[in-house]
């Protein structure tokens, strides 16, 4: 069980997941190529099947197939990082399976259960830490696992990373200041909030957009690391447009329009799963009129190797 945390400190790159055009089946041969092709971009961390890759619409052998394609098309130098979580029996499932296809360590999902507390949220880590031989990263969401539940898990040296995607950037100083010596903090919501997390101490955040625009996120994040707040800020204003689309009625366009916007670059993923909003052919065009600007910047940038 060995993973560099600062191999993390990167762009942590959420893949979409390609369906068939009745979205009953998964490509993984699309999939495959196409992680293959952001890795020559410059793509190092990838985390497939995790919530833009349609996590909760998964069966398990489907993320288990999208960590295999990103681990066959990126290849072996990639960090691939398998999402885990639902019931424990899934959750177990899904992680003693991406350890057999390549994965480098676990993400645990948000948890949707409807009754949470720190006391079972331990016990749901443990038992997973416990069966699974790998670094585990914890998406937090919500006020569970609270911070000092985080802290205490990033105490047994198996949680390396915190995805954080709760917008308080003074929760999140505070708890860098008195864990980040044990595990590293990732923005866990995007470009829009890279910045401001990055100011706090993150030294990584994940994204969604780079599935259309690797460059402009690859180049924001290296101004991030370089101290270039100016040319960060200028780089972020350049993907907002899409963020602040995806952020729509609750976050609902999060997935569907990446999916709309993936094949203004000439790759077709196929449609969303429900519950996520298929967009009507007014939404297509406004994408289309949104994206055409930040493509034409994105193929004017040189790839990030």
């Amino acid at each position: 069980m060995s993973l560099e945390r600062s191999r993390l400190s990167n762009v942590q790159l959420v893949p979409l997941t390609p369906f068939s055009d009745d979205g009953t089946r998964v490509r993984p041969e699309i999939l495959s190529a196409f992680a293959s092709d952001l890795y020559r971009e410059g793509v190092r961390v990838f985390i497939p099947g995790a919530g833009t890759g349609e996590f909760h619409s998964l069966s398990a052998d489907e993320v288990v197939s999208c960590v295999k394609a990103v681990r066959e098309g990126a290849g072996a130098e990639a960090t691939v990082i398998a999402p885990i979580g639902l019931g424990l029996t899934h959750a177990l499932t899904i992680g003693r399976r991406a350890i057999e296809a390549g994965a480098d360590a676990l993400l645990v999902m948000p948890l949707v259960h409807p009754y949470l507390g720190d006391s079972g949220v331990r016990d749901y880590f443990r038992v997973l830490m416990e069966a699974l031989p790998l670094p585990f990263l914890a998406y937090k969401k919500g006020p569970y696992p609270s911070d000092h539940l985080l802290g205490e898990l990033a105490g047994t040296g198996q949680l390396i990373g915190v995805k954080y995607a709760v917008n308080d950037v003074n929760a999140v100083a505070r708890f860098i200041q008195e864990f980040g010596q044990r595990v590293g903090v990732y923005c866990g919501t995007a470009e829009r909030f890279a910045p401001f997390f990055h100011l706090a101490g993150a030294s990584g955040y994940t994204s969604g957009a780079g599935n259309v625009c690797p460059r402009l996120t690859l180049a924001l994040h290296r101004a991030l690391k370089e101290g270039d707040q100016a040319r960060a800020w200028e780089l972020m204003e350049v993907i907002r447009p899409i963020e602040d689309y995806r952020a729509r009625l609750g976050d609902s366009y999060n997935i569907s329009l990446l999916k709309v916007a993936i094949r203004l670059t000439g790759r077709d993923f196929g449609p969303v799963r429900p519950p996520q909003p298929r967009l009507d052919k007014a939404d297509e065009h406004a994408i289309q009129a949104m994206l055409e600007p930040i493509l034409a910047i994105e193929a004017s940038m040189p790839s990030i190797h």
